[in-house]
């Protein structure tokens, strides 16, 4: 059996740096004070002042590090050891205290002892997924009774288009299947050579995994604009920075939103 984890974190470390430097994540703006929050998850998760949050997969930090600008007591995860790097290298230059752990999700009950009042996570952490029901038993692990488990994603849906905007996947295979496209999503041009494995999931196996667990779905929400441009030449960015498809004929979700409770 491969080992997907490996494969994965190692093209991870190879994009952190141009991530790390690329328009998209507005490092320079961020380090001056800027946000790296959405609209959306600011005003889903709303206030989270004094609240342990744990985010699971998140990248170097700067969504991490913006909760605890919030006011929120972090802990930031991911399985890339050249991120967790610079999340703590950030934490310390910008005088913003974190806790970060290099961890892959599923083996994070043998490092992490502690409950939260927040699992938070968001934006392209579902494809690298190679077992969703593991995965709702960790959110399930960490999360304090009452609590919230918090999720802003792309749509599923759109898992079924290529980057060239054509209906290239089928929208049940679960896979793996293997990327080796060039470049990455800050930048396309990139060079460097993809090869990872990833995972799809339905809308429903999401909500439903998080059934089997015992959390009640306090809602689900649908968004036609996305964070990033997702299919270059096809979107445009609206007067609010949002990603919108230029064909104002087709309509399809592009984001979605969901909060469960313990």
């Amino acid at each position: 059996m491969k080992d997907y984890a490996r494969i994965n974190v190692k093209w991870w470390n190879k994009v952190t740096p141009i991530h790390l430097h690329s328009e998209l994540y507005n490092l320079t703006g961020f380090k001056k004070g800027k946000t790296t929050l959405q609209s959306i998850e600011l005003e889903e998760v709303g206030s989270v002042q004094g609240k342990n949050l744990l985010h699971l997969m998140c990248h170097f930090g700067m969504d991490t590090l913006s909760w605890a600008r919030k006011g929120a007591i972090v802990t930031g995860v991911d399985m890339s050891d050249e991120s967790i790097s610079l999340a703590k290298k950030l934490s310390k230059e910008i005088k913003v205290p974190a806790t970060f752990i290099c961890s892959d999700i599923y083996q994070l009950p043998d490092v992490l002892d502690k409950k939260f009042d927040i699992v938070f996570t968001s934006y392209g952490v579902l494809c690298w997924l190679s077992n969703i029901k593991k995965w709702a038993k960790i959110i399930n692990h960490f999360l304090k009774d009452k609590g919230v488990f918090y999720i802003v994603e792309l749509h599923p849906f759109t898992n079924i288009l290529s980057y060239d905007f054509k209906i290239y996947y089928k929208y049940f295979l679960k896979g793996p299947y293997i990327d080796d496209s060039d470049g990455t999503y800050t930048d396309w041009d990139a060079k460097i050579k993809g090869l990872t494995y990833e995972w799809s999931y339905t809308l429903s196996d999401v909500i439903n995994v998080l059934i089997d667990q015992g959390f009640k779905i306090e809602y689900v929400h649908e968004f036609p604009f996305t964070i990033y441009d997702q299919f270059p030449g096809f979107m445009e960015q609206n007067e609010k920075g949002q990603f919108v498809l230029k064909d104002k004929k087709i309509q399809i979700p592009l984001l979605f939103s969901l909060k469960a409770t313990k």
